[in-house]
């Protein structure tokens, strides 16, 4: 079974063919980031505007290194959310029109339900049932997966996904966009234990906060800094610059600090669903899986407690169209067939 997916849920424009639901044979990934560096974070109509430039490119060279024709498929699997509404109407209309035109099965996939199935396009694959933790710029969520279709939400960000802080935190500190492989990497110079930074645990829930450690970032940042740029004050906060000023040497530390504090709540988040759920499997998805912190100390937390740990390779963990076509092959065998009335969402519980 050969199925196109296609994922334009945020700023990426994706077009994969994978087959069987495992077997990825081309993953075409347009990235946006040099258009929106420059305003500190995703500009949604920037975003939608050049998803209508990249959608056909990146699907024909997809289906090119495939080896394919439209002909070819078995059916066209497309994100419908959650994600920018600008930008996710741009897939799921050309992925209708070509459904049309070429007589094939439309496929309609959670793109949370994409980043779980993410984990089986390597080997090895997990087995059901597992846990599954989703941390991205847009979602931090813990899942318990008892098979396909079959998710318990356990808990999610009640305010700010992990990712969504990284970047707050990278434009605060005047460290530029995306933050988080910007602040991952000013870590690894830092001391992790400089500053005592809140964990929001929130004991008894399953959930997940991270505004208020943004919060207590910018604070310490205020009593550090003492001053501020007065021509910043005038203008506003530039897009990727720091209005505070603050000596380079102390920014590891903040970095290092910061991300240990993000890591601490999702670890031990998950560790306290292993214990209470008694699930020796667990999933780590998203883009910020692509964390080297986060992978390390997952990876400790699932030795001490003998589980085993799927991680996707760092290509897979970011926005990607071959976890929704895994995603949308399961859905096919299922029958699970979208109308040409489909429409995305922008909010769109899995």
């Amino acid at each position: 079974m050969l199925i196109l997916g296609i994922d334009t849920s945020c700023d990426d424009t994706s077009a994969s063919v994978v087959e069987d639901g495992a077997a990825v044979l081309s993953n075409i990934i347009s990235n946006q980031t040099e258009i929106h560096r420059k305003y500190g974070g995703i500009v949604p109509e920037l975003a939608s505007r050049r998803h209508i430039e990249m959608i056909w490119p990146v699907v024909g060279e997809a289906l090119t290194t495939a080896g394919l024709r439209p002909e070819d498929l078995d059916g066209i699997a497309v994100c419908k959310g959650p994600g920018l509404i600008g930008s996710l109407l741009i897939g799921c209309s050309f992925a209708k029109a070509v459904c049309y035109a070429k007589a094939k099965p439309l496929i309609a996939v959670n793109h949370l339900e994409g980043h779980i199935f993410a984990a089986f396009l390597e080997v090895p694959r997990p087995e059901f049932p597992f846990l599954a933790l989703i941390v991205s710029g847009g979602h931090t969520s813990l899942y318990k997966v008892e098979g396909f279709s079959r998710y318990e939400e356990l808990g999610r960000t009640r305010d700010d996904a992990a990712g969504e802080a990284y970047d707050k935190v990278s434009k605060l500190l005047g460290l530029g966009y995306p933050g988080g492989p910007v602040i991952n990497k000013l870590a690894r110079e830092g001391n992790p234990k400089a500053i005592d930074f809140p964990r929001a645990y929130l004991p008894e829930s399953f959930d997940f906060s991270f505004s208020g450690l943004k919060t207590a970032v910018l604070n310490y940042v205020k009593q550090q800094s003492g001053s501020r740029d007065q021509s910043a004050e005038k203008t506003g906060d530039r897009p990727g610059n720091s209005s505070f000023i603050l000596h380079p040497s102390s920014l590891p530390d903040i970095a290092a600090s910061f991300q240990a504090s993000v890591v601490d709540v999702l670890v031990r988040k998950t560790e306290w669903a292993i214990k209470k759920k008694w699930i020796k499997k667990v999933v780590l998805s998203g883009g910020v899986a692509a964390n080297s912190e986060l992978r390390r100390r997952m990876k400790e937390m699932a030795e001490e407690r003998r589980v085993e740990l799927f991680v996707p390779s760092l290509l897979l963990c970011t926005d990607n169209a071959a976890m929704i076509a895994a995603a949308g092959y399961h859905h096919l065998m299922a029958g699970n067939i979208a109308g040409l009335d489909l429409n995305p969402q922008a909010y769109l519980p899995l």
